[in-house]
């Protein structure tokens, strides 16, 4: 960790219900590895989607002390260069060329989400369906909307729509204009990989995005992006039941003085959905 100042929120949310197969003890938020600061059932979040959207795009927090955190999720990079997915404990960096890059652990981030994966439940697909077709379906087995669920899809797919983003200079403009106008999207028929992401209650809105946020890769880990729309012909859906929540606020006056209560409309909506 580095010398610099860090504001912590810490909100763990002790969730026990019978919906969710047995409690949530103690047993399962212990730590994963001595050497780490990664436990199983929290998400670790950098920054809030609020900040995002307010164009605060310097990163304090390393891809290193990152992966100490968790082996899944998403986010981007300093300067908002290009979308981030975390699979199987290695950080990669999709920039505007669509091709993805093993993230540097010295590299900041300004947003992300992670942690440490471990399904509860997992789905065989094994007819055609589409984004949506997931969505209603994952909706109608997910024991509570009152969590956090990690979820990663392995499988084939006919289409994968994806998009980029390149790197901003100061003054950074507002997350919505760059999606606007700058984001570079990528469409890949028959491709075998990775859907990886969240989805979160709608209460963490400001914090981070309600509902679905997926970031895919391919098999070979040679290209990806964040999701805009797909059709799966057949994989596994697992999903991560996730009661606890960890959030890393930025320490840079940037950030102390946004204003974080401006009213942004529709613009999250546009920046995860539009193409």
């Amino acid at each position: 960790m580095t010398k610099r100042t860090l504001l912590m929120l810490s909100i763990i949310l002790l969730t026990c219900s019978a919906l969710l197969s047995g409690c949530v003890g103690q047993n399962d938020n212990e730590l994963n590895s001595a050497h780490t600061g990664m436990q199983n059932d929290v998400l670790y979040q950098v920054s809030t989607i609020d900040a995002l959207l307010e164009g605060l795009y310097d990163g304090e927090v390393t891809i290193k002390e990152l992966k100490e955190k968790g082996d899944t999720g998403l986010g981007t990079f300093n300067t908002l260069d290009g979308e981030m997915i975390v699979i199987d404990g290695e950080v990669y960096q999709i920039r505007t060329d669509g091709l993805a890059y093993l993230a540097d652990e010295t590299m900041l981030t300004p947003f992300a989400a992670v942690t440490a994966f471990e399904a509860d439940e997992a789905i065989v697909i094994q007819d055609t369906v589409n984004s949506s077709d997931v969505a209603f379906m994952l909706e109608d087995v997910l024991p509570s909307k009152n969590i956090m669920y990690a979820i990663r899809i392995d499988g084939n797919f006919s289409s994968m729509k994806v998009r980029s983003v390149p790197a901003q200079e100061r003054p950074y403009p507002l997350l919505v204009d760059v999606v606007a106008n700058e984001q570079v999207v990528f469409e890949h028929g028959n491709v075998e990989g990775s859907i990886v992401g969240f989805w979160l209650p709608y209460y963490v809105e400001d914090m981070n995005v309600p509902g679905y946020h997926f970031h895919f890769i391919d098999s070979e880990r040679t290209e990806g992006g964040h999701v805009l729309d797909y059709t799966l012909i057949n994989g596994t859906v697992s999903i991560d039941y996730t009661t606890g929540f960890e959030l890393m606020l930025p320490s840079d006056g940037n950030f102390l003085s946004a204003d974080l209560l401006r009213d942004k409309g529709g613009e999250l909506s546009v920046v995860e959905k539009d193409d």
